[in-house]
């Protein structure tokens, strides 16, 4: 499991914000917060019956783990022109 993430951006001066965001923090917060993500869950599996789309919940819950499992070593870096923007996992 990642442990942290930072983030890099280039202000508009030209000089480089780094932000270090620890994934502990951020995972004890969403749980304070779960009650509200299970209500936002059920109404996305709602939705999704409605408009005929065969989503199952434990199958979207195994994706949403393999894909934070993956993440350690991940880097996304976005360039153009002015604005400049970089994500790492740790």
């Amino acid at each position: 499991m990642p442990q942290l993430v930072t983030v890099r951006y280039r202000r508009p001066d030209g000089r480089w914000r780094r932000l270090f965001i620890p994934v502990l923090l951020v995972l004890v917060v969403l749980l304070m917060l779960s009650p509200l993500l299970v209500l936002a869950a059920l109404g996305g599996l709602i939705v999704g019956r409605v408009y005929g789309y065969r989503v199952s919940f434990l199958g979207a819950l195994g994706g949403l783990g393999q894909v934070l499992w993956a993440l350690p070593g991940a880097r996304l870096e976005i360039d153009d022109g002015q604005t400049a923007f970089l994500i790492r996992v740790f």
